[in-house]
Parts: structure tokens; sequence; C-alpha cells
């Protein structure tokens, strides 16, 4: 593994998942990273993606820096050819160029704008620190994927599931804010890549992108989209199709109890933070029916499984 900025970077995704797992169980490559440096910069908040992540590079023996991007460097300028006479005091040549040389691996945030879907589309931040880097990047959430949050999900899944195609339900739910739809896109890429049967449920406005969804069959009725399932991820994103926007849905689509009993007796899932009787409500979030703890320790082994990957192969 050179990078890890998508799905197409992972070569088999159950051998990875098995690595994760087992490192989890027992960390054998306490020493792999010894003598080596990882670099994270965020453009956007974090709390489990930047924990996460920093614990994993410390359990291969890794020296951690963390930067917030956006408050603490000088403005990047990210497009090629332009004339720098802005806000912009250096060009991401220059600033991956240098990072290149202080750390063996680099792994960046940047969330997209959500104002113009093409721009979000070309991954400016996130490619270009692999055009300009020489050394791996990792995508630590992008304008259109969350890979390593993928990852942990296809994880999370693997140890709890009882069948060998368990039923796994991506519902989208209510949000006073607008958010990015990289992690549904990754979710939807990772489990179609495994023996799960994923449906999707959303309302008229809010399918995702075609191209990630492909053949996946997707419900406008959340009810019916639930019944015998054994997992139920439940996330927001806005609306692709009107880029970034929040068409009005007049039903109820938090997902609660009543919800929860027509599933399969299913695992609940969310990539936290979450807003409680919003998004999932407290008697589901409370309940034994939830692993949204479980998916945040997995990031964790997630992380270090691609690390190590990315280590083996510097």
């Amino acid at each position: 593994m050179k990078n890890y900025i998508s799905l197409a970077d992972i070569d088999n995704l159950e051998d990875l998942i098995s690595e994760a797992i087992q490192l989890k169980k027992n960390n054998n490559a306490a020493t792999l990273g010894k003598g080596k440096t990882l670099g994270m910069l965020f453009f956007n908040p974090s709390l489990r993606t930047r924990l996460s992540t920093e614990k994993a590079g410390r359990l291969l023996g890794m020296d951690v820096m963390v930067m917030n991007a956006d408050k603490d460097g000088w403005a990047l300028e990210f497009e090629d050819g332009a004339v720098m006479d802005s806000n912009k005091a250096e060009h991401i040549q220059e600033a991956a160029g240098v990072l290149s040389q202080y750390c063996d691996i680099i792994a960046v945030r940047a969330f997209p704008e959500l104002k113009d879907r093409e721009k979000d589309e070309m991954e400016l931040v996130i490619n270009s620190f692999k055009k300009y880097a020489t050394v791996p990047v990792v995508n630590l959430e992008s304008a259109t994927g969350h890979p390593l949050q993928a990852l942990t999900d296809a994880i999370t899944i693997s140890e709890l599931k009882k069948s060998k195609n368990p039923k796994v339900v991506l519902t989208w739910a209510p949000h006073p804010k607008a958010l990015p739809q990289s992690v549904p896109n990754s979710f939807a890429e990772f489990i179609q890549k495994t023996d799960a049967e994923l449906v999707i449920a959303n309302p008229e406005g809010y399918d995702l992108n075609p191209k990630i969804t492909g053949n996946i069959k997707i419900y406008h009725n959340q009810e019916e989209a639930l019944k015998d399932a054994d997992f139920v991820y439940v996330k927001n994103w806005s609306s692709y199709e009107n880029y970034g926007n929040k068409p009005d849905v007049s039903e109820n689509w938090t997902f609660n109890g009543d919800k929860l009993k027509m599933t399969n007796n299913a695992k609940v899932m969310h990539c936290l933070p979450v807003r409680r009787n919003v998004v999932i409500a407290d008697e589901v979030l409370d309940s034994e029916h939830s692993v949204v703890l479980q998916q945040a320790n997995n990031r964790t082994f997630a992380a270090q499984a691609v690390l190590k990957r990315l280590l083996e192969s510097l």
C-alpha cells in the first residue's frame, strides 16, 4: 500500500479487516514504526479521528506530530499556476515538500465546502498532498470520502455479524446542519465489497451519487427498508442532486425504538458525534442494540492496520 486515500488503495479488504482485528487482540507490531514520524494536519475539527489515529501511530512505535492547519499554519494555496496575491501565503507544493522531510507518513483531514459539487469532487486538498508529497498520504476524511471510518465500520460488522450475509441498512436521519456525503459514500463503497446485503433508505432528494451507490437498492420509505435488518447505520447527509442543500422532509426519519422493532433485533451504528433525539433517540443509544462505542474503539485498530501496511511499504 503506497497511500490510503480511498478503497482503491486496498488490495484485499477482507485481509485488512482481519489484520485490524488481530492487532486489536494482540499488537504484534509495537516497534515497527520506531524512528518514524506521523504528521497529522487538520483543516477541520476532529475528536475520534484525531485521537484514534494518534494512538494507532504510537501503538506502532511512531512519533506523532499534530497540527491544526487552519489555525496554526500559513493559509495554503492549492491551485497550480495561481498568482498568490491574496491571503494565501504558501503553496501546497512547498508545504507538502517540507512536510515530507519532517514526516514519514502524512495524514490530512479537510471537509468539502458543499457549494460547488464539481470542485469538491476534484478532491483538491487530499489530491494535492498526494501529488506533491514524497511520502505516503492518509485520508482522515476528505470532501467525498472517509475511508478510515468505513474500514472501522466494516471491522465492526465483521466482529458482530451472526450470519455470512447480514442485511445492512444505511438510513438517512435529520440534522440541523448540512453535512457532507463523505461517510455514507465510503460506507456504501466498502460494504459493497463484503458479503453483506446493503440497502439505503433516504427521503426523496437525498439520493447519494449514483456512481457510488451503483446497484444498491434505494428505498424512499424508511420502514420498508428496515424490515429484517441485522445492522442499521444511521447517518445524515445533505443533498447530492441539489448539492449541499437540505430539501424539506415532512416524515419523521429520526431512528427510535419503534423503528428498531421493525428490524431483526438489529445492531445500531453511527460514526459519532451524534445529536441525540434528532438523529437517534435516547432509548436506542442507551440500549444494548447500540454499538457506537464499539465502533469508536475500532477506529484505533483500523488506523493501526493502515499505518502498519504503509510502514511496511517504506
